[in-house]
């Protein structure tokens, strides 16, 4: 079956590798990959930084139909998302039902063989349904979607709180959404003006480059700050205009993950204004269902973030378009 490697730090290989039979002892379900996405941790696998063990079947993101679910009692012809996340289920965390972060834990595509392939193989406790009616775009785009789910869980909003939304990418923009169904009032941050224009279809009541946010942000709010701000980008200089963004006694969502230093964050306001910073990781089985469930039943509206489909085989020119100006959400579909 073809696969993608990553064989070295900016290398990739479209190849022919040995296929999986369904399974040992029909453990696991063999799964038909239908279209994979591309997302940051991919790029930085790419990179190399992210080390992996070379080569690596690269990628996470998925949607797929069964077409052997062996002894898992999946039916065959069901349609399915991965859960991406590898867990021991016995270390303290599991046992707590946080298995995004067991102590043991890993990620398909960078700790075990991802998904960008013909074929891969899972057990059913990792196997999610996806509705038939889903449409290809917005069901490859559920495993994203999850992980917004999981860290909006951890600082819920109520009808008329306000929100700033720091970064519309993909992230971003899911995140607008699930604000808005949650009532809240949003406001979208980031430079690029198609990407303002998309959160204002989405829901936003204002949206803002990062120069004019702070201004608009006090007209919505009455000078006040928001409720939440929602960090979606992953650069100190972002997580810095959340805490300026919120208002005394808000919450701050990490969402994005930032992993080099800079030129400090305002710390004093942190203690001045009693803030609450959350960075939530990943997602559990439940986000995800939750996030099939929203998409579903059309709350996310997941397809017009969809700016590329490339075939998997042309991979190489999916990543080119990754960070576009002009792009979001890049898929491949697959076969």
């Amino acid at each position: 079956m073809k696969t993608v490697q990553v064989i070295a730090p900016g290398r990739l290989a479209y190849t022919e590798v040995a296929g999986p039979n369904g399974g040992a002892a029909g453990s696991e379900a063999l799964v038909r990959v239908e279209t994979v996405g591309i997302c940051g941790t991919d790029v930085k696998i790419l990179s190399g930084g992210i080390p992996v063990s070379y080569p690596r079947v690269m990628g996470h993101e998925m949607v797929g139909e069964v077409v052997d679910g062996g002894a898992t009692g999946v039916p065959t012809g069901q349609r399915v998302m991965i859960d991406p996340a590898i867990s021991c289920g016995s270390c303290a965390l599991c046992r707590q039902g946080r298995t995004n972060l067991c102590l043991d834990g890993g990620l398909l595509g960078r700790d075990a063989d991802g998904v960008w392939a013909e074929l891969v193989t899972a057990p059913a406790n990792r196997l999610l349904p996806v509705p038939e009616h889903l449409g290809t775009q917005a069901a490859a785009m559920v495993q994203v979607a999850g992980t917004c789910v999981h860290a909006q869980r951890a600082a819920p909003v109520f009808p008329g709180d306000t929100a700033a939304v720091i970064g519309l990418g993909v992230s971003g923009l899911i995140f607008t959404q699930l604000l808005r169904a949650a009532g809240a009032v949003v406001i979208g941050v980031t430079r690029s003006e198609f990407k303002r224009e998309l959160a204002t279809a989405f829901g936003a009541v204002a949206t803002a480059a990062p120069d004019e946010a702070a201004a608009v942000i006090a007209d919505v709010t009455d000078g006040q700050g928001v409720d939440l701000a929602v960090e979606a980008v992953g650069t100190e200089g972002t997580v810095s205009l959340a805490i300026e963004s919120a208002r005394i006694g808000g919450e701050i969502l990490v969402f994005g993950t930032v992993t080099g230093g800079g030129t400090g964050l305002p710390y004093y306001q942190l203690y001045f204004k009693e803030l609450t910073v959350r960075n939530p990781r990943a997602a559990i089985a439940d986000d995800y269902a939750r996030a099939i469930e929203l998409a579903a039943a059309g709350v996310l509206d997941l397809e017009p973030i969809v700016t590329d489909r490339i075939g998997l085989a042309e991979v190489a020119r999916a990543f080119e378009r990754v960070g576009s100006a002009d792009s979001l959400k890049v898929l491949m579909p697959v076969g």
